[in-house]
């Protein structure tokens, strides 16, 4: 059965192996975020989440880093490119262009958080 990122059920077993040689379909995948990743990934600062929250999802979405901001959850949906790869995920490469500032959520997926723990949607390139 072909992995399909939108059908959890097609996913395979997450081994940490898989992600050397993976296309990055993880990466496809709708991605939020907390006021602290924002300020690990350097494009908010402690003072703009002190002063005004909604203030810094305006200047974040008009600079094209989150696509919303959830009032009531204090979510922030990071941008995908038209063809869905997370903005930070380097088109050529597969690879995070920031993965050592990485959000919570991409640290922790598939094996603590996402639609089915503990698997993944791997495809090899």
């Amino acid at each position: 059965m072909k992995v399909d990122k939108d059908r959890p059920s097609t996913w395979k077993k997450y081994e940490s192996e898989n992600c050397l040689r993976c296309k990055g379909n993880c990466c496809a995948m709708p991605v939020e975020v907390k006021a602290e990743d924002l300020i690990r990934l350097e494009i908010a600062t402690q003072d703009e989440l002190d002063n005004s929250i909604k203030k810094l999802a305006k200047r974040l979405k008009k600079e094209g880093y989150i696509s919303s901001y959830r009032d009531g959850t204090e979510f922030f949906m990071l941008t995908q490119k038209a063809n869905s790869d997370c903005y930070f995920l380097d088109s050529k490469t597969r690879l995070c262009t920031v993965y050592d500032k990485r959000p919570e959520t991409c640290r922790n997926f598939p094996s603590q958080m996402g639609t089915r723990v503990g698997f993944c949607p791997v495809e090899y390139k």
